[in-house]
């Protein structure tokens, strides 16, 4: 059995339903389970009582309950595991200490790197969500998520080490205060250098999955994105500035101007791959981040690009001190 748990909404999460965001964190439990749960009021929203069909809303705190074991199992064999948070091994601990980027009181910063899942899905057992019992430290309970990045996507991504510091963070990342700044490497070179991307974006479901698709119908989404070096006519070096917080935007956006996201097969097709010793790797990596931190000053953090970034930028002869922040030079 587990103990009582205070879950934090993420911003990818919002406007979900209860029993499917259940669906996603406790894949075992069944429709039964849950409606009973709620019937008790075990179950509760920022402490109120809440229906299977109610939609959650960036920030919210669920609660909940003690769960048997059952409910962390796969609903199929090799869909989801539980990772035992109390059995990490001395390598799980350490190299979830190692993502560290910057800690206080009541903030955590890691530095993800690409392939490591935020959260457990089909087929993954290893994930930042299920390591995070290395990070509780002295704490009594251990920090929280309060946003995601994809998979294949690297760089900064926020914890709260308390209920009411992932509150605060939640709600910044829902105000739309927080400024995030990431780093791409696309086929091709944007044309023009510098703009907005403003398409629309709906979530499809396809014989292979949940995929997003601009649609003129969609959710509003808005990209700023600046060129800062180019190899030739062959690829580019982008900041991109998400100013909505789509599911896979940046990625969608890119795809919309035709210069896809180097190794982003998903969405690019064949043409987001590079001939020669250019990675096969996704090449995003959320650079940096400035958010209110709960105790009313401003946090501003910066990630070290992932290792095949690293090897990408030496192969095109990009410098990272070349960088300059374009979005506030430009006001965007």
């Amino acid at each position: 059995m587990s103990r009582v748990q205070h879950l934090v909404v993420t911003e990818d999460e919002a406007n979900l339903r209860v029993d499917r965001w259940f669906k996603a964190h406790f894949p075992g439990m069944t429709h039964g389970q849950l409606e009973k749960h709620l019937r008790k009021g075990d179950i509760r929203v920022d402490k109120k009582r809440s229906k299977a069909n109610d939609r959650l809303e960036t920030g919210q705190t669920v609660r909940v309950p003690p769960l048997a074991d059952d409910v962390y199992k796969p609903v199929q064999p090799g869909s989801v595991r539980k990772m035992p948070e109390d059995r990490l091994s001395d390598r799980d601990i350490a190299d979830i200490r190692k993502m560290i980027l910057h800690m206080d009181d009541a903030v955590i910063v890691l530095n993800k790197p690409a392939g490591l899942p935020v959260q457990g899905g089909s087929g993954q057992y290893r994930h930042v969500d299920g390591l995070l019992e290395g990070l509780r430290f002295d704490y009594p309970d251990k920090p929280r998520l309060v946003h995601r990045l994809d998979k294949d996507t690297s760089g900064v991504l926020v914890l709260g080490r308390t209920r009411l510091a992932a509150k605060h963070l939640a709600e910044a990342f829902k105000r739309r205060t927080t400024r995030k700044i990431y780093w791409a490497l696309v086929a091709g070179v944007p044309r023009p250098r510098e703009a907005t991307i403003s398409y629309n974006l709906a979530k499809i479901v396809t014989a292979n999955g949940e995929k997003v698709v601009v649609d003129r119908d969609g959710q509003k989404a808005v990209t700023d994105y600046s060129v800062i070096a180019v190899a030739g006519q062959r690829a580019a070096w982008v900041a991109l500035k998400p100013v909505t917080g789509r599911t896979h935007q940046l990625r969608v956006h890119c795809v919309a101007i035709e210069t896809p996201i180097v190794g982003d097969g998903k969405y690019g097709g064949p043409e987001a791959f590079l001939e020669g010793a250019i990675s096969k790797k996704m090449h995003l990596h959320a650079r940096e981040i400035t958010i209110s931190h709960p105790d009313g000053s401003e946090l501003m953090i910066t990630a070290p690009l992932d290792k095949h970034m690293v090897e990408t930028w030496k192969l095109l002869d990009f410098h990272e001190n070349d960088y300059e922040d374009p979005f506030l030079e430009h006001g965007l």
